[in-house]
């Protein structure tokens, strides 16, 4: 299993910790409740955050002639305690207006304090707490990595809460919920590590601040309470504590105030403050933490707490699920070819197409079946065969792809000598006018085969959809009777190893020139050459994207048009200076430069022109190169790249090159060019030289197309120097 470095250090942080996550959401979902619970008692007073102590004192002192101290608590629940007329102890909720008993406070019920206890230290008393705590710290590095994860698969912070593609329950549940509570989640492993590191002193808890405040007043006319000023100015919810003097009418016996930030000490003769210290730094946030972490002050905040330590409690199991899909076993052939009874064949530029395949083998192995997987290329007689089942993908316009290119030849000179049942299945993008055209190609050709009977009609399967691929695989399953998993789900094939590629440039687009220039960075040293692929994964899923990359100065240029639904263009163009992708290069060696050529033409469009401008670069032998390329539009790109060019020429890296603009006043087109100098081209076909094009599929036709007519002027073929490897082309 291959994985990022986020992931995986998503990946081993989470392992390391969540049974110790676990413990501590289920407790916390159970404490949580308490707290909203507790909260929804009716022991607060209407109003109690617009009642100054002014208001409140008098009308209490009325009532309880002895209090010895009032406590405000994290639900605003006036607590009142003191003595009746009789002498008695009260310890009453209270109306802090009117006195009026709300209730009486109750013990914790054992279960409470059980889950309490495990909860904070695990009944392992400082060990447990450490223990906890370092797990706390553990959870905002896993959610930080989780959020980093989601920016890549969103592409960027803006497409943070962009819709997500339903792949996997597990993934997408855990992708979904990871956004709605990352906030929650991020306050209770903050919070938690901030208290943790508070009580074993690694943050210093600051001192009080204390400062004496002289009476200047000559004044010792008792005044009354509710006149103070400093009790005019304060809430009722601004205190936490209120200490009563101990003997009432005597100078050195002060109200203790404990309020949020501060403790003051006031005269009860005239109110003035005696005495004042002020709480560090520490203790305000230790408060603040505490509430934000147990959510006991308010009874929503404490829901959202429980849905949180909820949440990650199913995050523990769909990453758990999210693991062992991600795992990938090996699949060998168990019998030879003229043992199986099922024969799957692949046709597969990049592979892609085989991971299908090799799903359906795996399933059919795995029940007994005899299955044998191949290429199309290696297609042969198979004297036991009973179905026959091809998967492929179709190469440039409509032409079979590389490990398939020898399959109609295999196929007329190996004729089964049974009758098998056959069903095509066929990969591509309906964003091509040749969406699956070889797999239709090859439908037909069995067709008109008389052992080879049509079990299904073609399928085909658009930019890898798991869903169309599952619908095949029911309705052959269905007509076949043999069983094989229609949950779209198994299909999702795993990302390859992918590198680390940082951006180092990158131009904007301008006015009506939608394309761009990209350069990055490979992280590590990896060996490329202009014409070599790279591919990029822009949703983090199965989906990835190609582009022809030039090597100028050790880094990867790319040349993108940007579309405004483009997956991959829409991707790349928002990355910045600096920001790293995941990608991997794909060795591309049908299209690198004849190192023994002595002559070569390259022929490209606006986005065709990145691998050309490496290849030039290091075009150290000096060989003569002419390019010829055509955009839309004169930009400051294509300036850039004539400037480019020009040096290139003082270099003698570059004999010449030629621009066509098609939106110019003078329009032109690349064919224009070629047809120009079509007796160059002719020429350099005949002496063995080469002609490479980069760039669309049309354009490829089109070059083509006039290529053929320069050819037969000369007395020969297109064919004949694609055969003999002279036109090498990378277009799509």
């Amino acid at each position: 299993m291959t994985l990022s470095v986020w992931r995986l250090a998503h990946l081993a942080l989470a392992v390391s910790t969540f049974l110790f996550l676990l413990i501590a959401s289920v407790t916390g979902i159970v404490l949580a409740y308490d707290a909203a619970q507790e909260n929804l008692q009716p022991f607060r007073a209407d109003n109690v955050n617009h009642i100054t102590l002014a208001q409140s004192l008098p009308q209490l002192k009325k009532k309880y002639p002895e209090i010895t101290e009032i406590t405000v608590d994290h639900n605003r629940f006036v607590l009142l305690e003191g003595f009746d007329e009789e002498e008695n102890d009260i310890k009453v909720y209270v109306d802090p207006l009117t006195g009026k008993i709300l209730g009486k406070p109750t013990e914790k019920s054992e279960f409470i304090n059980w889950n309490l206890a495990l909860h904070r230290s695990l009944f392992l008393k400082e060990t447990g707490r450490f223990i906890v705590g370092v797990a706390s710290f553990l959870l905002i590095l896993i959610s930080i990595s989780g959020f980093i994860l989601i920016l890549k698969r969103q592409k960027g912070i803006r497409h943070f809460f962009s819709k997500i593609n339903k792949d996997v329950f597990a993934q997408y549940f855990h992708v979904v919920s990871g956004r709605l509570l990352l906030i929650p989640i991020l306050i209770i492993s903050i919070t938690g590590t901030y208290l943790f590191l508070l009580r074993f002193e690694m943050i210093p808890k600051g001192k009080n601040q204390k400062s004496t405040l002289q009476n200047q007043s000559k004044d010792v006319q008792q005044k009354d309470i509710g006149s103070f000023e400093i009790f005019k100015n304060t809430k009722i919810t601004d205190v936490q504590k209120i200490e009563f003097p101990f003997v009432e009418d005597e100078p050195e016996e002060f109200f203790i105030l404990k309020l949020n930030d501060r403790e003051i000490e006031v005269n009860q003769i005239n109110g003035s403050v005696e005495k004042e210290e002020k709480y560090p730094l520490s203790t305000v946030y230790e408060k603040l933490s505490l509430d934000l972490h147990t959510g006991k002050t308010n009874w929503i905040w404490a829901i959202v707490l429980g849905l949180a330590s909820l949440n990650i409690i199913f995050f523990i199991g769909s990453g758990f699920i999210i693991t062992l899909r991600r795992s990938k076993t090996k699949i060998k052939n168990k019998f030879k070819a003229e043992q199986a009874e099922i024969v799957l064949l692949v046709g597969s530029e990049n592979g892609t197409t085989l991971h299908f395949a090799a799903h359906v083998h795996q399933q059919l192995l795995s029940t007994g079946r005899k299955s044998y997987l191949a290429e199309l290329n290696q297609y042969r007689k198979y004297s036991s065969a009973k179905q026959l089942v091809i998967f492929t993908s179709t190469y440039g316009l409509g032409d079979p792809p590389s490990n398939g290119n020898h399959f109609f030849s295999l196929l007329k000179k190996f004729p089964q000598e049974q009758e098998v049942q056959f069903s095509v299945v066929g990969f591509g993008s309906r964003a091509y006018e040749d969406f699956c055209v070889f797999a239709e190609k090859i439908q037909t050709e069995l067709e008109e085969k008389s052992w080879a009977k049509p079990l299904l009609p073609l399928h085909t399967v658009n930019d890898r959809s798991t869903t169309e691929f599952a619908d095949w695989a029911r309705e052959w399953s269905s007509q076949s009777l043999i069983p094989i998993a229609s949950a779209p789900s198994l299909y999702a094939p795993k990302i390859p190893a992918l590198s680390t590629f940082t951006v180092v440039g990158k131009s904007e687009v301008v006015d009506e020139v939608t394309t761009f220039k990209i350069n990055l960075k490979t992280n590590k040293k990896e060996k490329f050459r202009s014409g070599d692929l790279l591919a990029i994964y822009p949703d983090n899923d199965h989906k990835e994207r190609f582009y022809s990359v030039g090597k100028v100065d050790e880094t990867l240029q790319l040349i993108v048009k940007l579309f405004q639904d483009g997956l991959g263009s829409q991707f790349l163009y928002q990355l910045q200076n600096g920001q790293e992708i995941k990608a991997r290069l794909i060795k591309n060696s049908g299209f690198h430069f004849p190192e023994k050529a002595k002559q070569v033409a390259l022929i490209a469009n606006g986005t065709g022109i990145a691998p050309f401008l490496g290849m030039i670069d290091e075009n150290a032998n000096k060989t003569e190169i002419h390019l010829y390329c055509g955009f839309r539009k004169s930009s400051e790109l294509s300036k850039k790249y004539a400037e480019f060019l020009s040096k290139q020429k003082e270099r003698a890296h570059l004999t010449d090159f030629h621009f066509a603009y098609s939106r110019e006043e003078n329009s032109q087109y690349v064919m224009n060019l070629i047809e120009k100098d079509a007796q160059r081209f002719g020429d350099l076909l005949i002496n063995g030289d080469y002609i490479m094009i980069c760039g669309a599929l049309k354009m490829q036709k089109d070059v083509e197309i006039l290529l053929e007519k320069i050819c037969k002027e000369k007395g020969t073929s297109l064919d004949f120097h694609k055969n003999n490897g002279q036109i090498l082309t990378d277009c799509y």
